[in-house]
C-alpha cells in the first residue's frame, strides 16, 4: 500500500520492480493482497485517481468521497502534481472494473489539490490531502460519500481496505476493485512492528500472519471501519513494509486526527 509517487509508480508498472516498503524511503506497493472482488455499489465511496497526461487513463492512487465536491487521499499521491494545473488528473467514481464500461462511472477532473501544510515526504508524516473536483459528483447508489469519524476517535475491530492493483507483491494490477478485511492493531503493537517509527496521526491494520494487505496502487484509498453507528473512513492507505508480509501491517493515516483540518477547508 503505499507510497508510489508518479515516477516510482510508472517505473514499477513498466519494469515490474518487486514491491518493497521501507520507511523513510517511499514504499512501492501495488494493490490489495488476499482480497476478493467488490460488487457494483458495494463500496460507493471508492475513487480511482487517474493520470491522463500519457495519452491514456493511468490509475495511480485511490481516494475517498467526502462530499459531492471533495475527496480525501494521501499527500504522497499528489505531491508531484502541478498544483496550479491539476486538471490532467481525473477522479473516477462508481467503477468496479476498469476495462468494462458499466454505465455507473463518473469521471471528473480535479480543480484544486490541498496538501497538509506539515506533510513530510521523507518521514511520510501528515500524509493527507484534500482534492476539490471541477464539478460535483451526482450521488447515486453507486457513488456516495463516506462518513468521517469524531475527532481523535480510535478505531477497533475489523475494517475494510479496498483498491485497484496487484494481488501479490510485485504482481500485475487487478482490473477489478478488490477488498479485504483487516483488524486494527493496538498502538503499542504497531510501534513494536516498526521499531518506534509510528508518528502521531498514524495507525496499523493487518494480519499478524500476513497474506492480506493493501499495496501501492491502493495508496490514498480508504480503510473503512464499522465500530460506530455507521461505516466511516478510519484510515487512508499510506505506507508499510512489503505487501502482506507477516508481522508488518499496513500503516494508515488516522483520519480522526485530522478532522479539524478537513472541516476547516472543505466544510
Amino acid at each position: 500500500m503505499h507510497t508510489l509517487a508518479f515516477v516510482l509508480q510508472l517505473a514499477a508498472a513498466a519494469l515490474a520492480v518487486p514491491s518493497v516498503r521501507v520507511r523513510p524511503r517511499l514504499p512501492d506497493r501495488l494493490g490489495v493482497v488476499g482480497g476478493t472482488d467488490a460488487t457494483p455499489g458495494e463500496l460507493p465511496y471508492q475513487i480511482s485517481l487517474q493520470d491522463l497526461s500519457y495519452g491514456f487513463a493511468y490509475h495511480f492512487c485511490g481516494a475517498s468521497i467526502k462530499s459531492e465536491l471533495w475527496l480525501l487521499t494521501a499527500a504522497h499521491c499528489v505531491d508531484e502534481i502541478d498544483l496550479d494545473a491539476p486538471d490532467y488528473i481525473q477522479a473516477v467514481a462508481g467503477d468496479v472494473n476498469q476495462v468494462i464500461n458499466e454505465g455507473t462511472e463518473q469521471e471528473i477532473a480535479l480543480a484544486k489539490i490541498i496538501i497538509h501544510e506539515d506533510y513530510d515526504g521523507f518521514t511520510i508524516v501528515n500524509d493527507i490531502a484534500l482534492l476539490q473536483l471541477s464539478s460535483p459528483l451526482e450521488l447515486t447508489s453507486y457513488v456516495k460519500p463516506i462518513a468521517l469519524p469524531p475527532a481523535e476517535h480510535t478505531s477497533t475491530g475489523m475494517c475494510v481496505v479496498s483498491g485497484f492493483g496487484a494481488t501479490t507483491e510485485g504482481g500485475d494490477p487487478s482490473d477489478t476493485l478488490q477488498k479485504v478485511s483487516l483488524p486494527v492493531w493496538s498502538d503499542s503493537d504497531c510501534q513494536f512492528a516498526y521499531e518506534g517509527e509510528i508518528e502521531e496521526g498514524m495507525f496499523c491494520a493487518g494480519l499478524k500472519e500476513g497474506g492480506h494487505d493493501a499495496c501501492g496502487g491502493d495508496s490514498g484509498g480508504p480503510l473503512a471501519c464499522d465500530d460506530l453507528d455507521t461505516r466511516y473512513l478510519a484510515g487512508i492507505v499510506s505506507w508499510g513494509f512489503g505487501c502482506g508480509r507477516p508481522d508488518f501491517p499496513g500503516v494508515y493515516t488516522k483520519v480522526s486526527h485530522y478532522i479539524d483540518w478537513i472541516n476547516s477547508i472543505s466544510s
